[in-house]
């Protein structure tokens, strides 16, 4: 294998090992969700009080979604010196 292979195959190995973190944000989410909608079932008038923070809690956790994607993306865009 050349070094112009072995390079590109290390940045793609890098961008799926970066994308995992998306998974773990996937997983985030639907934790938050669930969460709130059991919430809600248990006591209903308190849907008023917790419903800014499940959007905090769903902004930070799409946030770190997000890096994580852009971090392939860079991982993908840059080429290291061989």
């Amino acid at each position: 294998m050349d070094v112009a292979a072995a390079v590109e195959l290390g940045k793609l190995i890098g961008a799926g090992l970066a994308a995992i973190g998306m998974i773990g944000a996937g997983i985030g989410v639907g934790q938050i969700w669930a969460s709130y909608i059991t919430a809600i079932a248990r006591n209903p008038a308190s849907k008023g009080e917790i419903g800014a923070f499940i959007w905090i809690g769903f902004a930070v956790t799409e946030a770190i979604a997000l890096f994580a994607l852009i971090m392939g993306f860079i991982i993908l865009a840059t080429t290291p010196p061989v």
